[in-house]
């Protein structure tokens, strides 16, 4: 908890790239089987939604889920995911949270501060903080994240944050374009969410 603390103070909140420099993004999940981890990272066109690579991996969990410390059980697969990748992307999605955290460090922030890579982090569950009329999610006087509410029946929504070297108004703007018509997920993050649960029928 305490490095969390520390980490947070690291996190930039601005853009490093303009949107123009945004060709390339990335998506990584993890499923996990009893004690093994499967993860899968995709690289998509921002544009055209093609798949230009993905890698998968399988491997032990070493922590347990602790609510608030997600980073301790899935940064080890998603770093080593990540590393199989040739090709560069230019921003990573994260499923899990950033700045949005009781701590203002959750996994997206850990990964993006690691790699030093704009991240942003997109949460399935709201972990502290109230959403606002506007969707801006306020925590202790501090806007952290933004609701992203879907248009099916099923009103399931997405919690928007920073991870590192991204604005929360880009972050908003890509996770939305992303999203494709139908789905309540960014498509690269959608895609490696179904290839994780995969991994075993891609040996």
């Amino acid at each position: 908890m305490e490095l969390q603390k520390r980490l947070a103070l690291q996190v930039v909140k601005n853009d490093i790239l303009a949107d123009k420099d945004v060709e390339y993004l990335c998506g990584i999940d993890v499923s996990y089987v009893n004690d093994t981890a499967n993860c899968s990272a995709l690289i998509m066109e921002r544009y055209s939604y093609h798949t230009i690579e993905v890698a998968n991996l399988s491997i032990r969990t070493t922590h347990p889920y602790i609510p608030g410390l997600f980073m301790l059980r899935e940064a080890k697969p998603l770093l080593a995911t990540l590393k199989l990748l040739k090709k560069e992307f230019d921003i990573l999605l994260i499923d899990g949270h950033g700045i949005l955290h009781p701590r203002r460090c959750g996994l997206a922030c850990y990964i993006g501060l690691v790699l030093n890579k704009p991240t942003i982090g997109v949460g399935k569950r709201l972990v502290c903080g109230y959403v606002r009329d506007d969707q801006f999610i306020e925590d202790h006087g501090q806007v952290l994240g933004f609701r992203m509410n879907n248009q099916r029946k099923n009103k399931k929504s997405v919690y928007v944050s920073v991870g590192n070297l991204i604005s929360l108004v880009s972050s908003i703007r890509i996770v939305e374009e992303l999203t494709k018509e139908g789905h309540w997920i960014p498509e690269p993050l959608r895609i490696a969410d179904i290839n994780s649960k995969n991994i075993l029928n891609f040996r």
